[in-house]
């Protein structure tokens, strides 16, 4: 928790027990000393150093290889879940034209996966980046195509996503991938298919021992198949995915193996310290945490005057964009316009930015579009594209006019909105999403 996580300003000590070659993590790690914290020691004795006991040669590491060495982060169990779904689902369509019981599997990953993006928060500042995205997904009918660019989109900017689905049993969850990695062993005639068949082969002769469990033992016939030669000759991918489904909530009856505990007695012998030189390094800028806490200093400041302004699509004036300026650029958390800029770039509008982070209120949107709300005056399907655009508009915050001619647009009708209004109308939607986008944008002068 502590290395790379929560704040503990009184920190003044840290222990290194473990080798680090990351340069971000380690300097991570030193960050839990760099914490200011006034009083610490008593009035007006802050704190104003922290010692290092590195026991791992971690710092002659350093000062001998400053870049460190790039290390690639764990994926999580459901996103290695997710991924190897969306692995299976295309190679279940490009394979060949699919049998009864292959279409079945195909749709039942699709759902499966649906159930799991429609469930995601996305105002839950992990998915608020990524929200165009998700939001597309959210939409069953868009699982119904997927190409390589839709499949590319969800490894890219959903899979990992936080959902709110209720917790599953963690071994329940591995036993779906050790399935998944066997159909795509079967499917790609991969080498990996026996080492994984003997695992599965392994964990039915485990249960098999849990015969006096009932819910085993309903299963018995299945499980003993398992285990035999012939059951493997001619495996499919739906016979597997049904023994997923039968087995997956019976492995946690397996005994878990247990370790054998080993007791020791060292006197520890603790030489004298020596003092290594880190040279000219630098610590590593963290933008994935930066961006949280900005997302987070944004989040609280929802009621301020400005902020409150872009929600309710207000104009803003350049007294505005100062107040905007001065809220951000003198926050701790927030730190210099220059990391500002070091983790997002130059904005070209400081008030766009913050528009599409916080979005736009929803009946500041309904008001902006009221007049095509009107039943009497347009008719359902006219109402209902407007709905979309406040509903883009209420989750990004602004909407460039060419989205028009886009999905989920494009379901109307193949020209998008030129489909669904007349030209005069198509003008007017166009000029009030340009005067939305334009309310928020701000720039500096001279």
């Amino acid at each position: 928790m502590l290395d790379t996580g929560v704040d503990v300003p009184e920190v003044v000590n840290l222990v290194f027990f473990k080798l680090v070659r990351s340069k971000t993590k380690f300097f991570q790690m030193l960050g839990r000393g760099t914490r200011l914290c006034e009083g610490l020691f008593g009035p007006g004795l802050d704190k104003k150093e922290f010692y290092v006991f590195d026991f791992c040669q971690n710092l002659e590491f350093f000062s001998q290889n400053p870049a460190g060495v790039d290390g690639t982060a764990q994926k999580s169990l459901t996103q290695m879940l997710f991924e190897r779904r969306l692995d299976l689902h295309a190679g279940l369509k490009a394979a060949h034209e699919p049998q009864p019981d292959e279409a079945k599997l195909i749709a039942d990953i699709a759902d499966t996966l649906h159930t799991e993006v429609a469930a995601m928060n996305v105002e839950n500042f992990l998915i608020r980046p990524r929200r165009r995205t998700v939001e597309q997904f959210k939409d069953r009918k868009a699982w119904e195509n997927l190409g390589p660019e839709q499949y590319a989109d969800l490894v890219r900017d959903v899979a990992g996503l936080p959902s709110e689905l209720p917790a599953e049993d963690e071994t329940a969850k591995r036993f779906d991938l050790l399935i998944l990695r066997i159909q795509l062993a079967v499917l790609e005639h991969h080498v990996s298919f026996d080492k994984f068949r003997d695992q599965l082969m392994e964990i039915a002769s485990k249960l098999q021992e849990k015969k006096d469990v009932p819910m085993v033992s309903q299963q018995m016939a299945l499980i003993i198949d398992i285990q035999s030669d012939d059951w493997w000759t001619n495996v499919t991918l739906p016979m597997l995915e049904g023994v997923r489904v039968k087995l997956r909530d019976l492995v946690k009856f397996i005994d878990k193996s247990e370790r054998r505990i080993v007791y020791t007695d060292f006197a520890d012998q603790i030489g004298p310290g020596t003092l290594i030189s880190l040279g000219g390094i630098t610590a590593a800028f963290d933008t994935t945490a930066y961006k949280k806490k900005v997302e987070q200093f944004i989040d609280r400041h929802r009621t301020h005057t400005t902020i409150h302004k872009l929600r309710n699509d207000e104009p803003l004036t350049p007294t505005d964009l100062a107040e905007l300026e001065r809220l951000l650029f003198s926050a701790p958390d927030i730190g210099s316009r220059e990391q500002f800029e070091r983790a997002y770039g130059k904005t070209e509008s400081l008030g766009l930015f913050l528009r599409q982070m916080v979005g736009l209120d929803r009946e500041a949107a309904k008001r902006a579009f009221g007049v095509y709300l009107d039943g009497s005056k347009y008719n359902p399907e006219q109402v209902r594209f407007i709905n979309f655009i406040i509903n883009q508009l209420t989750a990004s915050g602004v909407m460039p006019p060419e989205r028009l001619y886009e999905q989920p647009f494009t379901d109307f009708g193949p020209t998008g909105v030129d489909g669904v209004f007349s030209d005069d109308d198509v003008v007017r939607i166009i000029t009030l999403l340009k005067d939305i986008n334009d309310r928020a944008t701000i720039t500096r002068t001279g």
